[in-house]
């Protein structure tokens, strides 16, 4: 488009429209009202959220969802500050969040006047990018580079507009940023690859996060059907491989698959695609340090920051890990033309699953108590959310344990905390995740506590933007992951970690204006999953699962908590 007059507020509009934005999250406020009062003109629907860190996460998870730039925005100060949680998750995700935080007038920085805050230092280490408008003259040209760097460095940018900004005239160009595409890398990382892993007598598939976001599932499925190697899925990131995949061994990290820990264990080349290799996803777990510390490592990743960053690795390659993986088949199946199945690491691999799966499905098999074990609750549910749901899961123990629980068919489905674990993400993603594919359920999967934190409120907004969001609350009334940290370390003293007051979120549900669903029996739980999908409404499960010593059979952060030690002898502890 030729320049235009227009106002600021305008500029910045339309350059949204100009992006393909059809949501902006947020809470209404006067310092951004004058462009609110255009998004309906434009086709832009606000999405007015109970809380703002709701409003990031849902950005969030819909730009996980559609691959492209999301919008929040909020009341400069106070609203502003209550993003900053939220978008470092997105930050940690790779997520490309446009956060738009107006400010105080630029006459009156500096003047402690109502709601001044410094903003740009909150979100300096979380965001990719940032800028501060400082003429109204160049909103859209900032607007637009702030969607071009969340792009182009996959993570959360921010337009710090102060609140006089927006009015004004001048001449505008809109038009929208651009799209780069990246290649398959350098061929001498390809060819150095190459001999590494058919060299290799154990070589193992580590398919991150990446993966999703490329929509490299095909590719990384025809590599390892050639070359018959195992695929593991990085810490909650299930929708990177299909676990429905003869190759598949599920997900290493805290609660992953043993069968996928005991498979990387015995590797002697990891083929690292789209994964930051981030330390909390290859800790030690069920006793087991299964990350294989002799195993040659190729790291595939767009971001160069991260590229032998927490491990040392013997290749690097920056690059596209879609058009890296299709390459490299190429090269492999050129090497070894005609290569055949390899019958024995397949029943190796079907073995390990087998074996797997048997002693989880015992763990909390026979139901004996009021409540379900919080692994039955999980069982049930893996059977009966359809393989095309997208779901948000939440941080705590039962959250976490849903690690190897939830499966997938495609990429983009997960949506998680991840190595942020902020808790009370998980209703505000799956509102984002559903406004992205409204033709696949969206579930949020959170425990009690973080529940009242992020997702309670969230049901009012559910309810009044008619979002059909499954939200199911695994309700053992207390901090699960802090209480197994009292079991462990601090002589069963549970201080903070009861939550003995909750209430029936069910009925609570209905007083909102959503369905209310109560269960307490794992037999209960396909017939809530169908009668909540056919609802189409939404809809809030309250799951009464089991707590304390019994269930949390995994200790929640080992490397991080020792036995305490005590000085004084008011503060002696009969800890072993």
């Amino acid at each position: 488009m030729a320049k235009q007059l227009m106002t600021p507020s305008e500029a910045l509009v339309e350059t949204l429209a100009a992006e393909g934005v059809e949501y902006v999250f947020g809470i209404v406020g006067s310092a951004f009202m004058d462009a609110l009062d255009l998004f309906p003109s434009a086709g832009i629907r606000f999405i007015s959220v109970a809380h703002e860190q709701a409003a990031a996460h849902a950005a969030d998870a819909l730009a996980r969802v559609t691959g492209k730039p999301q919008v929040c925005i909020a009341q400069n100060g106070p609203g502003i500050a209550n993003f900053v949680s939220a978008i470092t998750a997105a930050y940690w995700a790779h997520s490309p969040v446009v956060c738009i935080t107006p400010e105080t007038g630029s006459m009156g920085l500096g003047n402690g006047g109502f709601q001044e805050l410094d903003q740009m230092p909150m979100f300096e280490k979380q965001t990719v990018y940032q800028v501060r408008v400082s003429d109204h003259e160049r909103m859209a040209e900032l607007a637009r580079q702030c969607f071009y760097r969340a792009k182009v460095e996959n993570g959360p940018t921010q337009l710090n507009i102060p609140r006089n900004k927006f009015y004004g005239e001048a001449e505008y160009e809109v038009y929208p940023s651009l799209d780069i595409t990246r290649g398959a890398g350098p061929r001498a990382n390809l060819e150095e690859a190459l001999q590494l892993v058919m060299n290799a007598k154990n070589p193992v598939i580590l398919a991150g996060g990446g993966v999703s976001q490329a929509d490299a599932q095909a590719e990384v499925k025809a590599l390892a059907e050639y070359l018959t190697v195992p695929v593991v899925n990085t810490y909650l990131h299930n929708d990177s491989f299909p676990n429905d995949h003869p190759l598949a061994v599920g997900p290493i990290g805290y609660c992953g698959s043993k069968a996928a820990m005991r498979t990387i264990k015995e590797a002697d080349v990891v083929l690292a695609l789209g994964t930051r290799l981030g330390p909390f996803g290859t800790l030690p777990q069920y006793d087991m340090e299964y990350w294989p510390k002799d195993a040659k490592i190729i790291q595939v990743d767009v971001n160069h920051k991260v590229l032998g960053l927490t491990m040392k690795v013997d290749v690097a390659s920056l690059a596209d890990v879609k058009e890296f993986t299709r390459e490299f088949t190429g090269m492999v199946m050129a090497a070894d033309p005609g290569r055949r199945p390899d019958e024995e690491k397949m029943d190796k691999i079907d073995a390990e699953n087998a074996r797997w799966n048997e002693e989880k499905h015992n763990w909390g098999a026979d139901q004996v108590t009021e409540a379900m074990h919080p692994r039955r609750l999980l069982s049930e549910l893996s059977k009966a959310v359809p393989k095309n749901a997208m779901v948000s899961t939440d941080i705590g123990n039962t959250c976490s344990m849903s690690n190897d629980y939830f499966h997938f068919e495609g990429a983009r489905q997960h949506i998680s905390a991840l190595s942020w674990g902020n808790c009370g993400f998980s209703v505000g993603a799956a509102m984002g995740a559903k406004l992205g594919r409204p033709d696949a359920p969206s579930f949020a999967f959170t425990g009690d506590g973080a529940y009242g934190i992020g997702g309670l409120a969230e049901i009012m907004t559910l309810v009044r933007e008619e979002i059909p969001v499954i939200t199911i609350v695994a309700n053992n009334k207390e901090w699960g992951a802090e209480k197994k940290n009292q079991i462990d370390f601090y002589g069963d003293r549970y201080i903070g970690s009861n939550l003995r007051t909750n209430p029936d979120y069910a009925e609570l549900a209905k007083n909102m204006g959503a369905v209310g669903i109560k269960i307490t029996h794992q037999d209960q739980v396909g017939d809530a999953i169908a009668e909540a999908i056919a609802a189409n409404r939404p809809v809030v499960i309250d799951a009464v699962i089991e707590g304390g010593e019994a269930v949390l059979a995994e200790p929640f952060r080992r490397d991080a908590l020792k036995l305490p030690a005590r000085k004084l002898k008011k503060y002696e502890s009969t800890n072993a």
